[in-house]
């Protein structure tokens, strides 16, 4: 009976015996290719920038293909160059000084790098990520393997020069780089921490949605924002403070459109005449753009932070079970030092 339904299943994506046999040879090629390369990284912290130029340039892998294709016959200034373009190519692009011939041969340099790394990969895995638009063209100077015949050499020649011709070359450039870093990483795991004090972890999660495979192992500082997100007061609390203290409030204020006049006119009310000195944010000296607003800032990082101490304080009284005393901070507080 059991084989019944796993049969019953299987005729629903193969509908006939060939499918099947057709799948099966698909999948015994495909044991055979190298396995695709699987990235990890962690502790990210938000620090959006430094992510995006890492998934650009798969920590190296672009730039070690470069060289693995080209060697000694490129300069280190070629080199250097060819990597700037495939890791930022919209931004390039504007940069140079475009001829034919310039684009005849980064088309071409492009292009080569991108063969070098599909080739670990099946046909019709790539053909999947190839843009509808560009794909007949993109598939064609992939898969011309035979470049050393005079007739094949001829074909790919015209297909530059007719791409060149029709103002399609920029284009063609951007998204033949976009399938370099798609495929330069084949699975990219986050093993904690996306969120904390940096600036951009809302645009980690934007770019995130563009990556074609990826998975999560949540991090303590991850949850914490959840737990802010679900309305836990305390974490609340922890998410401004850690964000105010790191002087870092783009993810609260762009990312997620959080207003925190609030709190910074409750900060000067209650300690407009107190330097808070103690509180200045990490720093503050050496970030030209916190010099005008650093001692509202620390007014601001002391104030949520005695909320979130009489939060923390308020849990632990509520939950003994969880013998979480030493957390209760404010009751051993002296006013002895003036602070």
């Amino acid at each position: 009976m059991s084989d019944e339904r796993y049969l019953q299943l299987l005729s629903e994506k193969f509908p006939n015996s060939q499918s099947v046999v057709t799948e099966l040879i698909n999948l015994r090629a495909i044991l055979s290719l190298p396995k695709g390369t699987e990235h990890f990284v962690s502790d990210l912290h938000g620090e959006s920038s430094a992510f995006i130029h890492m998934i650009k340039n798969a920590s190296g892998v672009v730039r070690r293909k470069v060289d693995e294709v080209y060697g000694d016959t490129l300069s280190e200034e070629e080199k250097r160059a060819l990597c700037a373009l495939i890791y930022y190519p919209d931004e390039r692009l504007e940069m140079e000084s475009k001829t034919n011939d310039w684009y005849k041969r980064r088309l071409s340099q492009v292009v080569e790098i991108a063969r070098a790394v599909t080739i670990k990969y099946s046909r019709s895995k790539v053909e999947k990520l190839l843009p509808k638009d560009y794909a007949y063209v993109i598939r064609e100077l992939l898969h011309e393997s035979n470049l050393e015949q005079h007739d094949r050499q001829t074909y790919y020649n015209a297909i530059i020069d007719a791409i060149i011709e029709t103002g399609c070359a920029d284009q063609l450039i951007i998204v033949i780089s976009y399938l370099i870093h798609s495929l330069t990483i084949d699975t990219l795991h986050i093993v904690g921490d996306i969120f904390d004090r940096g600036p951009g972890a809302s645009k980690i999660l934007d770019v995130l949605s563009t990556v074609r495979d990826y998975d999560i192992q949540w991090g303590n500082h991850d949850i914490e924002w959840m737990g802010a997100m679900a309305g836990n007061q305390a974490l609340i609390a922890t998410v401004l403070r850690v964000s105010i203290r790191y002087a870092n409030i783009e993810t609260l204020e762009e990312g997620y459109g959080i207003n925190l006049l609030p709190l910074a006119n409750f900060a000067m009310e209650t300690y407009g005449n107190d330097p808070c000195t103690i509180w200045q944010t990490k720093d503050f000296e050496n970030n030209p753009r916190l010099t005008r607003s650093a001692q509202l800032m620390a007014k601001m990082h002391k104030a949520i932070s005695i909320i979130q101490f009489k939060l923390e304080g308020q849990t632990v009284l509520r939950h003994p079970e969880w013998h979480m005393e030493h957390r209760a901070v404010l009751d051993k507080w002296t006013m002895d030092n003036g602070q």
